[in-house]
């Protein structure tokens, strides 16, 4: 009878010493991973217009008002999680929505309709809208020269760069939606790192990172920018100019930005890589580029 309660005894001991080393693994685990889920996490409560919905791309573009101590007013496409939630919308309508943000990811939920918005006079919608004033450059073709002024304050001019291969793209430091301007920087800032390493790579190549707010991105900020984003001056160079200038040198890419009446900022995303002979070799557009592919690319193009 003794020998059986203290098998009974042992048996009980092993399991609840079995269950206690579980929940111990199981907690430790939680606490490890649950805080870096919720870590660098925001979240915003946010009005605005509905401008176009694109189910098949899980999108929605909203003409957003300024969020405070986030990002201004802006005109751009959202990540929608789950596409039920665009049921019942139409571009025109007024929506609340929630706005959630990473240090990589942004989308939006809790979509719902107020009514409809008041209508945009076409004028008052346009009004500062660039006109394209230059044609898309075709590949092959060489890049003209335009003058702008680097991060450091000096003068500096597209065709400074010839006999390197050239990657340039366009942002602004304002934004902070982590899939649009900030993934740009960080990819370029993942290029530079992949091109330095290179073993045996070509040494003549720059990166050009070009602001299309030039009342904002002055000097001080954008190397406050580059900085932040770990640049090399003797590979990179982040700068702005006139807006005309911008605008022109963004037209040969197809770029597309204005700031319209009210401050809203709309904006399409395009980088182009030059080759070493000053020609445009490629253009990629929107934001789904490795810094693996502009690295290659600048391999080819160093070499042409």
């Amino acid at each position: 009878m003794n020998r059986v309660l203290g098998l009974l005894v042992s048996c009980a001991m092993a399991v609840f010493a079995l269950s206690s080393c579980k929940r111990s693994a199981q907690s430790s685990s939680e606490s490890a991973t649950a805080p870096a889920q919720r870590a660098n996490q925001r979240v915003f409560l946010v009005k605005g217009i509905v401008k176009a919905l694109r189910p098949e791309r899980n999108e929605i573009e909203i003409k957003h008002e300024e969020i405070p101590d986030y990002m201004p007013s802006m005109t751009m496409p959202f990540e929608v999680k789950d596409t039920n939630e665009l049921s019942g919308l139409e571009p025109g309508q007024s929506i609340s929505f929630r706005l959630t943000v990473t240090e990589t990811e942004g989308w939006v939920d809790d979509l719902k309709p107020l009514g409809r918005a008041p209508e945009e006079s076409s004028t008052n919608s346009t009004a500062t809208q660039p006109i394209r004033v230059v044609e898309e450059l075709k590949v092959g073709q060489p890049l003209p020269e335009f003058h702008l002024t680097n991060e450091l304050g000096q003068a500096v001019t597209t065709t400074q760069f010839k006999g390197q291969a050239l990657a340039i793209t366009f942002l602004f430091t304002r934004c902070p939606f982590p899939t649009f301007c900030p993934r740009l920087a960080n990819d370029f800032a993942e290029t530079q790192e992949k091109m330095l390493n290179l073993q045996g790579g070509p040494a003549n190549w720059h990166l050009l990172t070009v602001s299309f707010d030039p009342d904002f991105d002055r000097p001080a900020v954008l190397k406050s920018y580059a900085l932040a984003h770990h640049y090399d001056p003797a590979h990179s160079t982040f700068a702005t100019g006139d807006l005309d200038d911008v605008t022109a040198l963004g037209d040969l890419f197809g770029l597309v930005f204005w700031r319209d009446s009210t401050g809203s900022i709309t904006h399409n995303m395009r980088t182009a890589v030059i080759d070493a002979h000053g020609r445009l070799q490629k253009v990629f557009e929107g934001k789904d580029w490795t810094s693996a592919e502009l690295a290659a690319e600048l391999v080819k193009a160093a070499r042409s």
